[in-house]
């Protein structure tokens, strides 16, 4: 029990710390964020076509756009990155609402989208947003950094259990821990930084992305939670706000 007590204080020590080893692409410093600009009410109107034609038509649009740019936008901003893009649809059925980036195993970059977010889109630039989005976490190497963070946490917490006299078993339970603890530092400061990322990118290749970040109306909030892995939508939509406006 007193392993776990020690590892429950040393998580919030954790959310805190600097990682000792800084990768390349360094995130970006962040200004403190304003009181949220009060916002229209969403566009709820589906203004891509309801046919499987017209959603898929939409969706090559989009990715003819974007990833150009986001292409352009890697190479202009990180050293020794992959930045061919592969986008993907993941057409597996009830597949919840989604998007995310991975590396396949020659180190491309892959965005992957449901069928179900791209139904779920009202328009071409919330496609658009969510696309650079995600292509800015892999250009802000944010899938390098959460791996550092989760090797940290698990180092951390294992020599935690071993000092308070926990064995080989409560050893290895601390490292997954840690590595959960870990890999979930600086989340939100990742998602922040590619949504800042993303607005730029989205509206390079000549969509909105104040229209695109309407999408965040229609998830759930995740508030702003200890060790949460998003920030609250408010915070992203003043920072997509805040970003636009500087262009």
């Amino acid at each position: 029990m007193q392993v776990f007590k020690v590892l429950a204080v040393a998580a919030f020590a954790l959310a805190g710390c600097d990682v000792v080893e800084q990768p390349a692409s360094s995130p970006v410093s962040q200004s403190p964020v304003a009181a949220p600009i009060p916002v229209a009410a969403p566009n709820t109107a589906f203004e891509i076509p309801r046919s499987e034609r017209g959603i898929a038509r939409a969706f090559v649009e989009v990715v003819n756009q974007v990833e150009p740019i986001a292409e352009r936008e890697c190479r202009n901003r990180s050293r020794g990155l992959n930045c061919d893009f592969l986008i993907v649809v993941d057409d597996r059925p009830n597949q919840p609402p989604n998007a995310f980036q991975t590396l396949d195993d020659d180190g491309r970059p892959i965005i992957a989208f449901t069928l179900a977010l791209i139904e779920d889109a009202r328009n071409r630039d919330e496609i658009a947003f969510v696309m650079a989005h995600e292509a800015a976490h892999h250009i802000e190497n944010h899938l390098a950094q959460q791996r550092q963070n989760a090797t940290l946490g698990a180092v951390v917490f294992g020599q935690l259990a071993g000092v308070t006299g926990g064995g080989n078993d409560a050893i290895r339970t601390a490292q997954e821990l840690g590595a959960a603890v870990g890999a979930r530092t600086y989340s939100k400061d990742f998602e922040l930084e590619a949504d800042r990322l993303g607005t730029i990118i989205a509206a390079r290749a000549g969509y909105d992305p104040l229209r695109g970040a309407d999408f965040f109306f229609r998830v759930p909030d995740p508030g702003d939670r200890f060790l949460g892995t998003h920030p609250p939508n408010a915070e992203r939509v003043q920072v997509v706000r805040q970003t636009a406006a500087g262009l």
